[in-house]
């Protein structure tokens, strides 16, 4: 079984180009549900005990892990990792064992940061820089959330950024690295763009080519705790609600941008979502805008 379970990892980084963060999160949840199974069933788990399991055995990894309280996102994840994994094995002919073909996924409430508003983000973005004792630092700061603001990043995106991926003099397109390694061009816009120089031309580390595009203050890459850490102390000085989160200025990048007449579908390429829906639940559309794209788009609407 352990074998099997190495393989699916490997099968996951290789064949179907799973982030590093994807694959570590889908091996905790197998090796808690291999856990549970061991303690479920008195015995170390083998390949037979795998295609042996009834949907009650399932059932009962679903309740223990509610009993837990743990929240529905997480058990909605993991219940993901478990279908894939028997998928696979099925399909490599390792078990025969299709329980999991009638087992319901958990119900999940699709809950999205609040968005500030366009004077709460600016205000953001005007103190970001006012905050450190190193003026460098500062300016670093305010560049990573005119990024998440600006250009609509997630944190990790802004982060995992390199040298060579800054926007150079006249560029108005930003590369991006996104979820399985999905790239995408993003508008760059002037003000980020010169936040970003201006960080840059005052920033003390050596910038090599593949070096991080934003720093630590030891040189290293910066880490989305110090982001999160200041967005908190912004919080207390602006006098802002805890749902302003670095996150929040992303989902308030895609809020302002349909608020003033933006495309649900440009606004998804912007974001790098896969799907149309993942938008629509992230921006918190409501019916007024949606019938507002309906009646600027839809030729029967014009009429």
């Amino acid at each position: 079984m352990q074998a099997a379970f190495q393989d699916w990892l490997s099968w996951h980084r290789n064949e179907k180009r799973s982030s590093d963060k994807t694959i570590e999160a889908y091996a905790q949840d197998i090796r808690s549900f291999l856990k549970f199974l061991a303690e479920h069933m008195g015995h170390t788990i083998t390949l037979r005990s795998m295609d042996q399991l009834h949907i009650r055995d399932f059932r009962s990894w679903l309740a223990a892990r509610s009993g837990q309280n743990l929240n529905k996102t997480s058990t909605a994840r993991a219940l993901s990792a478990v279908r894939g994994l028997f998928k696979w094995m099925n399909k490599e002919q390792l078990i025969n064992n299709h329980a999991l073909d009638i087992l319901r996924t958990p119900k999940k409430a699709h809950a999205v940061p609040k968005a500030l508003t366009k004077e709460e983000a600016q205000q953001v973005m005007d103190q970001s820089s006012e905050l450190q004792d190193d003026t460098w630092v500062g300016l670093r700061d305010q560049a990573v959330l005119l990024l998440l603001y600006g250009c609509g990043l997630r944190i990790s995106e802004a982060l995992d950024l390199n040298q060579d991926d800054a926007p150079q003099k006249g560029q108005d397109f930003l590369r991006v690295m996104g979820k399985r390694n999905k790239e995408r061009l993003v508008p760059i816009l002037p003000v980020v763009a010169e936040a970003i120089s201006t960080y840059q031309a005052s920033c003390p580390f050596v910038k090599a080519p593949d070096s991080p595009l934003f720093f630590g203050v030891k040189g290293k890459r910066l880490s989305p705790r110090i982001i999160q850490l200041q967005t908190q102390k912004l919080r207390g000085l602006l006098g802002l609600p805890e749902t302003a989160t670095p996150h929040a200025l992303r989902h308030s990048f895609a809020t302002h941008l349909l608020s003033n007449g933006g495309d649900l579908r440009a606004i998804q390429e912007l974001l790098g979502h896969n799907s149309l829906s993942t938008t629509q639940r992230y921006t918190d559309v409501d019916a007024d805008e949606l019938l507002k794209v309906y009646d600027k788009a839809h030729p029967s609407a014009k009429k």
